[in-house]
């Protein structure tokens, strides 16, 4: 199976972090989001390129 023409590089997580709460991420290949829990704040990935804007973010339930 090959893989989307915009997937995320799962590398690129070892160089972001949440910008609010300076905390690692993970990633959820369902919802295409970058999530951190400590902050409790999900990233949308579009296109392939995380948005790391707390304004872009949803909340966690």
């Amino acid at each position: 199976m090959s893989e989307p023409e915009h997937a995320f590089d799962r590398r690129m997580l070892e160089a972001l972090i949440c910008p609010q709460s300076h905390t690692t991420l993970h990633y959820d290949a369902d919802k295409q989001e970058l999530v951190s829990k400590a902050a409790g704040l999900a990233f949308p990935i579009r296109n392939g390129i995380p948005v790391m804007l707390v304004d872009e973010a949803r909340e966690l339930d």
